[in-house]
């Protein structure tokens, strides 16, 4: 039997929503699997199965029916040319091919190599904090990623802070807010990205190293060609989500810790930091709102979808489904371990789950070693930048 579902309204700028979205969640978790955001017209998945059905579901992909695509002003086609070969916005074949041309270069061996640079990384950094009081999103949160993307794509550490930049004016187009101001600054810092990437894949070309990038050359070599707008737009991908998200998770994840009440040095524990990691991105997650498209008509949880018909998947509400995660509202790294929708599901899983899941792990004990009686300095604020969830700043002291 086909239903209708209920509309609910909840402004994703306003500051209480922004502060703790999870209220709303929880509210509209009782609707059932789904239901209409009266401000975005949209029908949301809420439940955990919902949001797995639609991210696992072949029927549903990331790319908008031809023929339903709206025309963009010529001003945003800097952003729209990455986006158009970006590997996240593709559906198979394409995304099949890119996605088996990343694989091929971001290996586990290449990965479980940086482990060494990662803790080095976060040590230095932590080393310029002064004490009794400091800001940590701005400083290891942000710059860890950021440090560690570059050095695993090849581009020199001293760019760190153009990257970061060009990155948070692009992600910038993905918010609730978005406005002509943020849309002009999104295409200036993607045709500057572009470029500054097209140099150094050519320079790549000729004299290839142990980098990614030069990975990704080789394996176009062996498994089949990108072309040069894909080559660009997979590397900006690589970099921009390579620490966005996990910027967020950093910042996120030790407010909770603070916040939790359990000892520090038990969380960080090696038998237990695993663990930690996992309930902390299931918790607090960077990316609360992703989207699907229908490609064909169908019928799903009652619901009749048309094809080019959109749906948002709550990623954040699947992790505190009460039907899958006892007790959901309270943070316990203890817990027994249940697959978390924070990394997305089915194909287009998230490629760099393993990087940055050592990257927490290696911030937080680090961060907990070099400062055991860690605690928060001034309560922390959440950025008003849905679908993001991360803090403006963490202001700890020692």
């Amino acid at each position: 039997m086909i239903q209708s579902v209920p509309t609910l309204s909840q402004s994703p700028i306003e500051d209480e929503f922004v502060q703790n979205p999870y209220r709303f969640y929880k509210e509209a978790r009782r609707a059932g699997d789904l239901f209409r955001w009266a401000e975005y017209d949209r029908i949301c998945a809420i439940s955990n199965r919902s949001v797995n059905a639609f991210l696992r579901d072949r029927r549903w992909g990331r790319e908008i029916p031809k023929e339903m695509k709206p025309e963009e002003p010529e001003r945003l086609e800097p952003f729209n040319r990455l986006e158009r070969c970006s590997m996240l916005e593709l559906d198979p074949p394409d995304h099949t091919r890119l996605r088996n041309l990343v694989l091929r270069a971001f290996t586990s061996r290449r990965i479980s190599a940086l482990q060494t640079e990662i803790r080095d990384q976060a040590e230095n950094i932590l080393s310029e904090l002064d004490g009794p009081e400091f800001e940590l999103q701005h400083t290891l949160a942000e710059k860890l990623p950021v440090l560690v993307i570059a050095k695993l794509l090849g581009v020199p550490g001293e760019m760190a802070d153009q990257l970061l930049a060009w990155s948070h004016d692009m992600v910038a187009m993905y918010q609730a807010k978005r406005d002509r101001k943020i849309e002009d600054q999104a295409a200036s810092a993607a045709s500057e990205f572009t470029s500054y990437i097209a140099q150094l894949i050519e320079f790549r070309r000729s004299q290839q190293g142990s980098d990614l990038i030069s990975g990704l050359i080789a394996a176009e070599d062996t498994s089949g060609k990108l072309s040069s707008d894909e080559m660009v737009s997979t590397c900006i991908l690589l970099l921009n989500a390579g620490h966005e998200a996990t910027a967020y998770s950093i910042g996120n994840g030790v407010k909770t810790i603070l916040e939790s009440g359990h000892p520090h040095k038990e969380l960080v524990a090696p038998s237990q930091i695993a663990a930690t990691v996992e309930e902390v991105l299931r918790f607090d997650p960077p990316l609360h709102l992703f989207e699907r498209h229908a490609k064909e008509d169908m019928e799903m949880f009652g619901v009749s979808f048309k094809r080019g018909d959109t749906v948002a998947v709550l990623l954040a509400a699947a992790n505190r489904d009460p039907l899958v995660f006892p007790d959901p509202e309270t943070f316990n790294p203890f817990r027994k371990p249940s697959a978390n929708a924070s990394f997305g599901a089915g194909i287009h899983f998230c490629v760099g789950a393993p990087l940055a899941r050592l990257e927490l792990s290696t911030a937080f004990t680090s961060l907990f070693d070099r400062f055991p009686d860690l605690r928060l300095a001034s309560p922390p604020r959440y950025a008003n930048r849905f679908h993001f969830h991360g803090l403006e700043s963490l202001r700890l002291s020692c």
